[in-house]
Protein backbone atom coordinates (compact mmCIF):
# COMPACT_ATOMS: atom_id res chain seq x y z
CA UNK A 1 0.00 0.00 0.00
CA UNK A 2 1.13 3.49 -0.63
CA UNK A 3 1.14 6.24 1.81
CA UNK A 4 -0.38 9.20 1.70
CA UNK A 5 1.39 12.30 1.08
CA UNK A 6 0.53 15.76 1.31
CA UNK A 7 2.79 18.56 0.73
CA UNK A 8 2.57 22.61 0.49
CA UNK A 9 1.00 22.48 -4.02
CA UNK A 10 -1.78 20.01 -2.38
CA UNK A 11 -0.50 16.98 -4.17
CA UNK A 12 -1.84 13.63 -2.78
CA UNK A 13 -0.51 9.94 -3.44
CA UNK A 14 -2.67 7.77 -4.87
CA UNK A 15 -3.34 4.56 -2.49
CA UNK A 16 -2.96 0.97 -4.35
CA UNK A 17 -4.26 -1.69 -2.11
CA UNK A 18 -4.49 -5.65 -2.10
CA UNK A 19 -7.64 -7.06 -4.39
CA UNK A 20 -8.50 -8.60 -1.86
CA UNK A 21 -9.53 -5.70 0.28
CA UNK A 22 -11.96 -4.06 -2.58
CA UNK A 23 -15.67 -5.18 -1.15
CA UNK A 24 -17.56 -7.18 -2.85
CA UNK A 25 -15.38 -9.84 -4.58
CA UNK A 26 -15.72 -12.98 -3.50
CA UNK A 27 -12.73 -15.55 -3.15
CA UNK A 28 -13.20 -17.14 -5.99
CA UNK A 29 -13.18 -13.77 -8.48
CA UNK A 30 -9.95 -12.83 -6.13
CA UNK A 31 -8.64 -16.01 -7.56
CA UNK A 32 -9.10 -15.45 -10.94
CA UNK A 33 -8.17 -11.57 -10.79
CA UNK A 34 -4.82 -13.16 -9.16
CA UNK A 35 -4.45 -16.24 -11.76
CA UNK A 36 -4.08 -13.21 -14.43
CA UNK A 37 -1.95 -11.02 -12.92
CA UNK A 38 -4.32 -9.00 -11.02
CA UNK A 39 -3.00 -8.33 -7.48
CA UNK A 40 -3.88 -4.60 -7.03
CA UNK A 41 -6.37 -2.01 -7.23
CA UNK A 42 -3.60 -0.28 -9.38
CA UNK A 43 -2.87 -3.44 -11.94
CA UNK A 44 -7.18 -3.94 -11.77
CA UNK A 45 -7.53 -0.06 -13.02
CA UNK A 46 -4.45 -0.57 -15.32
CA UNK A 47 -5.93 -3.73 -17.08
CA UNK A 48 -10.02 -2.18 -17.28
CA UNK A 49 -9.05 1.38 -18.40
CA UNK A 50 -11.64 1.76 -21.38
CA UNK A 51 -15.27 -0.22 -22.24
CA UNK A 52 -13.31 -2.34 -24.41
CA UNK A 53 -10.41 -2.95 -21.64
CA UNK A 54 -13.56 -4.06 -19.31
CA UNK A 55 -15.02 -6.68 -21.93
CA UNK A 56 -11.49 -8.23 -22.52
CA UNK A 57 -11.55 -8.64 -18.63
CA UNK A 58 -14.45 -9.99 -18.21
CA UNK A 59 -14.71 -12.53 -21.12
CA UNK A 60 -10.60 -13.77 -20.00
CA UNK A 61 -12.40 -14.14 -16.84
CA UNK A 62 -15.58 -15.69 -17.57
CA UNK A 63 -17.28 -13.69 -15.27
CA UNK A 64 -20.40 -10.41 -16.51
CA UNK A 65 -18.76 -6.93 -17.71
CA UNK A 66 -21.16 -5.33 -14.72
CA UNK A 67 -19.02 -6.70 -12.13
CA UNK A 68 -15.58 -5.99 -13.73
CA UNK A 69 -17.27 -2.62 -14.19
CA UNK A 70 -18.14 -2.33 -10.10
CA UNK A 71 -14.28 -3.24 -9.40
CA UNK A 72 -13.19 -0.79 -11.50
CA UNK A 73 -15.20 1.79 -10.23
CA UNK A 74 -14.06 0.73 -6.34
CA UNK A 75 -10.67 0.59 -7.00
CA UNK A 76 -10.92 4.17 -8.69
CA UNK A 77 -12.73 5.65 -5.71
CA UNK A 78 -10.52 3.45 -3.36
CA UNK A 79 -7.07 5.61 -4.61
CA UNK A 80 -7.96 8.15 -3.08
CA UNK A 81 -6.41 8.18 0.68
CA UNK A 82 -9.64 9.10 2.94
CA UNK A 83 -11.71 6.93 1.18
CA UNK A 84 -9.74 3.74 0.58
CA UNK A 85 -11.80 0.47 0.33
CA UNK A 86 -14.04 1.25 3.67
CA UNK A 87 -15.51 3.71 2.08
CA UNK A 88 -15.73 3.16 -1.93
CA UNK A 89 -18.55 1.20 -1.93
CA UNK A 90 -20.53 3.39 0.34
CA UNK A 91 -19.82 6.40 -2.50
CA UNK A 92 -20.47 3.87 -5.65
CA UNK A 93 -23.99 2.45 -3.86
CA UNK A 94 -24.38 6.47 -3.67
CA UNK A 95 -24.11 7.43 -7.06
CA UNK A 96 -20.63 8.13 -7.21
CA UNK A 97 -18.58 5.99 -10.18
CA UNK A 98 -15.52 8.10 -10.35
CA UNK A 99 -12.98 9.96 -8.88
CA UNK A 100 -13.02 12.63 -11.60
CA UNK A 101 -17.34 12.31 -10.76
CA UNK A 102 -16.73 13.11 -7.06
CA UNK A 103 -14.46 15.80 -7.29
CA UNK A 104 -17.51 17.96 -9.27
CA UNK A 105 -19.62 17.07 -6.38
CA UNK A 106 -21.02 19.88 -3.71
CA UNK A 107 -20.25 18.06 -0.85
CA UNK A 108 -23.92 19.02 0.70
CA UNK A 109 -25.63 16.93 -1.90
CA UNK A 110 -22.94 14.02 -1.47
CA UNK A 111 -23.37 14.18 2.04
CA UNK A 112 -27.42 13.75 1.73
CA UNK A 113 -26.88 10.95 -1.03
CA UNK A 114 -25.11 9.19 1.60
CA UNK A 115 -27.09 9.48 4.17
CA UNK A 116 -30.22 8.66 2.39
CA UNK A 117 -27.77 5.53 1.61
CA UNK A 118 -27.17 4.39 5.40
CA UNK A 119 -30.92 5.21 6.16
CA UNK A 120 -32.86 3.32 3.28
CA UNK A 121 -30.18 0.43 3.38
CA UNK A 122 -29.19 0.12 7.37
CA UNK A 123 -31.83 2.14 8.94
CA UNK A 124 -28.84 3.67 10.31
CA UNK A 125 -28.33 7.67 10.73
CA UNK A 126 -25.55 7.34 13.08
CA UNK A 127 -23.23 5.23 10.71
CA UNK A 128 -23.07 8.23 8.11
CA UNK A 129 -19.60 9.85 8.23
CA UNK A 130 -20.10 13.35 8.58
CA UNK A 131 -19.93 16.18 6.37
CA UNK A 132 -16.62 17.09 6.86
CA UNK A 133 -15.18 13.79 6.30
CA UNK A 134 -17.37 13.81 2.73
CA UNK A 135 -15.49 17.05 2.03
CA UNK A 136 -12.27 15.59 2.45
CA UNK A 137 -12.86 12.82 0.26
CA UNK A 138 -14.50 15.82 -2.71
CA UNK A 139 -10.93 17.52 -2.04
CA UNK A 140 -8.42 14.71 -2.49
CA UNK A 141 -10.41 13.69 -5.37
CA UNK A 142 -9.45 17.15 -6.87
CA UNK A 143 -6.39 16.56 -6.36
CA UNK A 144 -5.58 12.99 -7.74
Amino acid sequence: MTSFKSNADKSIQALDWPISQLPGLNSDNQTRLNNYGIKTTSQLLKKGKTPADKMILANLLQINIRDVSKWVALADLARIPSVGCQYCGVLLHSGVSSVSYLAELPVQRLHQQILRFYVANLQRRDLCPPIEQVQQWVQQAKFL
